[in-house]
């Protein structure tokens, strides 16, 4: 395929695709060439462009995958809470508690144990703790301004499922190891192909398409017989397609190719 025929994409996540041409990311624009520029300027769509240009490009009106909406939640937790909640996503209770009069509050809302988090720029189950005493709360509030509490769901395994485009792409579980609470595969967590219940797949699809997501891998819980929207990963990794045997790069290649994303 010659270039002319490529899509462009900024970011490096295709650089492996045959058929896309990544540029790479220039803080100032004017560090593009002039070749470079006019290629941008004349797509009709870019192709994971950073949050930073995916603000522009809307503001000019160029389409980009993701999604301008995607990138708006990327990593914040505390967006994403209040879109679920204004979307009606069933989602464990949370409540976001800005400075010390407020975080002396948490007691008032949350009984020990509970998950507390780094809200904004944590990700792989980083910045994530659960809260068994008043030492822990102390030692988390010291590290994470506002406070991000969420009630302690136990269950030892979650769904990741990852929407692209329009579809469901992957499904998996993830077992958390023993002892650990977190179900992130970067902690050690094991990936399983169990099949993931239909109703499971339908909620993610049904909150990605609500929040106007389309590449991102949103974590389901069960718990007591209801399903629960953890949160949304928009730089899921790709573990899970490798157990499973998928080729990443080349679904994507398809995918572009069909027009799907």
């Amino acid at each position: 395929m010659n270039n002319s025929k490529k899509v462009i994409a900024l970011e490096a996540r295709l650089k492996g695709c045959k058929n896309v041409m990544t540029l790479g990311v220039r803080t100032n624009f004017s560090d593009y060439s002039i070749h470079e520029a006019d290629l941008i300027r004349s797509a009709d769509k870019i192709y994971y462009p950073t949050t930073f240009y995916a603000e522009l490009f809307d503001a000019m009106g160029k389409k980009t995958f993701p999604s301008y909406h995607t990138y708006k939640c990327v990593q914040d937790k505390i967006k994403q809470t209040a879109l679920f909640d204004l979307l009606e996503i069933p989602h464990p209770r949370t409540r976001v508690f800005y400075g010390k009069r407020q975080k002396n509050a948490i007691r008032d809302h949350f009984e020990f144990p509970f998950i507390a988090k780094i809200p904004r720029g944590s990700a792989m189950g980083r910045g994530v703790y659960l809260v068994q005493n008043q030492d822990d709360l102390f030692t988390y509030c010291d590290l994470s301004n506002p406070a991000y509490i969420q009630e302690y769901l136990p269950t030892g395994r979650d769904m990741r499922v990852v929407i692209i485009g329009n579809t469901v792409a992957h499904a998996y579980w993830r077992i958390a190891p023993p002892g650990e609470f977190r179900s992130n595969v970067a902690v050690g967590a094991t990936v399983s192909l169990d099949p993931v219940p239909q109703n499971v797949l339908d909620l993610a699809l049904n909150t990605a398409r609500a929040c106007h997501w389309d590449d991102v891998g949103i974590d389901i819980v069960e718990y007591d017989g209801k399903h629960y929207v953890l949160e949304a990963n928009m730089k899921y990794g790709k573990e899970g397609f490798r157990v499973a045997g998928i080729d990443y790069i080349k679904l994507m290649e398809s995918m572009i190719e069909n027009g799907q994303i």
